[in-house]
């Protein structure tokens, strides 16, 4: 059976071009033309994967996947939209989105990118249901991050950023694979993104509890090292 994809996007050509590729490409698609629409469609027709644009009448792409989110679906999402500002990636890769592209894409790039969620999606590893760092505990199955008795509020990508850093301790990640493994596909571009969601785990980790649990490695990337 094909995959289901839905398409949200307002602007009715490019909604348009997308459904006749995915439909080469012997996906099943489904189409809305504004927020409200694309969120009832992703909570009711499951969806393997989600085209999401960032700006769209009724609701935003941003709203849209934060609702998404909070009812625990875990459909991977691809955010579209024609602003290339690392600020507008981190906003929408914040809310949980799992990709970001920047329009005007090129399509293969696109359908590289779906292949890649959508068999991310179907081939997880089981992970380690608990990590540790110190006084720090990565609770899996809770999907909860404790410091002593304090619980750490972590958006999606901060907590999947923290948890690919324990897992690999003690190892050197550069930027590029964490980009890859962390968001799923082969980025080329711009990896200040990871620099930022470093800050903000720093911000609400390492400063705030005195600890130094992320190091940089100069010219390479970051580290944890076991302690």
């Amino acid at each position: 059976m094909s995959e289901k994809i839905l398409i949200v996007e307002d602007e009715k050509k490019i909604s348009r071009f997308l459904e006749l590729e995915l439909r080469h490409e012997e996906y099943e698609v489904l189409k809305a033309y504004d927020g409200r629409t694309g969120l009832e469609l992703a909570l009711n027709e499951a969806p393997d994967l989600i085209i999401l644009d960032l700006m769209l009448p009724g609701m935003s792409g941003i709203e849209v996947c934060r609702r998404l989110r909070q009812a625990k679906e875990s459909v991977p999402i691809i955010m579209l939209t024609a602003k290339d500002d690392v600020s507008d990636k981190v906003m929408g890769l914040d809310m949980g989105a799992d990709d970001y592209m920047t329009k005007p894409f090129a399509i293969e790039e696109l359908l590289a990118r779906i292949r890649v969620a959508i068999k991310r999606k179907g081939a997880e590893p089981a992970a380690a249901e608990v990590l540790r760092y110190q006084e720090l505990k990565v609770d899996h199955i809770k999907h909860q991050v404790q410091y002593k008795e304090d619980i750490i509020e972590l958006t999606k990508k901060e907590y999947e950023l923290l948890r690919y850093l324990l897992e690999n301790k003690n190892i050197a990640l550069d930027r590029e694979k964490i980009l890859e493994k962390v968001w799923g596909y082969d980025y080329y571009g711009d990896t200040n993104v990871i620099d930022v969601y470093i800050r903000y785990l720093r911000s609400k980790i390492d400063q705030k509890y005195g600890v130094d649990m992320i190091k940089t490695v100069r010219g390479v990337g970051y580290i944890i090292y076991d302690e």
